[in-house]
């Protein structure tokens, strides 16, 4: 991990950053070759360059947030998960959310590989 990344990380208490890196891990496992950038203040993670395949990473108040361009897939999360808030293409986790990680794995693959 770069030290950019692990500062932005190491800013929050300990159970944000637990959060946080448990979507971190994932996502470097399903996509070690990526492209790690802080962009528009948030872990971002992208296969491209440009604006095809990305995802992101970032604190807000109550736990961590994934934004994705996966839109049409948040809207299925949405659905299956009523009780995790979502934004348009964004899915706000909170600490005390049960994570239901194949979903996100789901939605994490839709995000970076939009052509698949």
């Amino acid at each position: 991990m770069n030290t950019e990344f692990q500062s932005y990380i190491d800013s929050r208490e300990e159970e944000f950053r637990n959060r946080i890196m448990s979507f971190h891990d994932i996502i470097m496992e399903m996509y070690p070759g990526c492209d790690q950038k802080i962009w528009f203040n948030i872990l971002s993670y992208r296969m491209e360059k440009g604006w095809t395949g990305w995802v992101g990473l970032g604190y807000w108040k109550e736990g961590v947030t994934l934004y994705t361009g996966a839109i049409p897939l948040i809207t299925v999360f949405r659905q299956k998960h009523p009780g995790i808030k979502t934004g348009k293409g964004c899915i706000n986790f909170k600490i005390k959310d049960a994570i239901p990680w194949q979903e996100v794995r789901q939605v994490i693959r839709f995000a970076m590989e939009p052509d698949r």
